[in-house]
């Protein structure tokens, strides 16, 4: 893993939200972005080098709109930069880690995505990103 390269934040209205986030941050947005596959419409901030993933559900049988259920807004996963996904997961495997989806799937941002189940990372969903060349 090479660095953390964005943390993600559920929240009940992306629209309010990110009014909330560009007066927090001084700046706006730099992406709004759906992904049908996953039932979630996103938008991302970059803070210095860090970014910010906001993540409304677009339905309600989304993960999103589960955990918002379940948890309320707020953190929803940490994700980590990976030079290669696969080799990633095959090592995580083989150190005892679930990984949710072993099959990378394109996830917003331009990134291959894969999780790991928070009931072995200390109740933190973990995401892994590989940009997409």
């Amino acid at each position: 893993m090479n660095k953390i390269e964005h943390i993600g934040i559920a929240v009940k209205n992306l629209n309010e939200s990110n009014n909330l986030f560009a007066s927090l941050f001084g700046k706006p947005s730099y992406k709004i972005e759906t992904v049908v596959s996953e039932g979630v419409r996103t938008s991302f901030f970059k803070v210095g080098d860090n970014k910010v993933e906001l993540l409304e559900a677009t339905h309600e049988d989304s993960p999103i709109a589960k955990f918002l259920e379940k948890r309320g807004e707020g953190v929803h996963h940490i994700a980590f930069a990976v030079d290669d996904i696969n080799a990633e997961v095959k090592r995580l495997v083989s150190e005892g880690f679930k990984v949710l989806n072993e099959i990378p799937k394109k996830g917003a941002d331009n990134k291959l995505v894969v999780f790991l189940h928070p009931k072995d990372t200390n109740g933190v969903l973990i995401e892994l990103c590989q940009e997409i060349i």
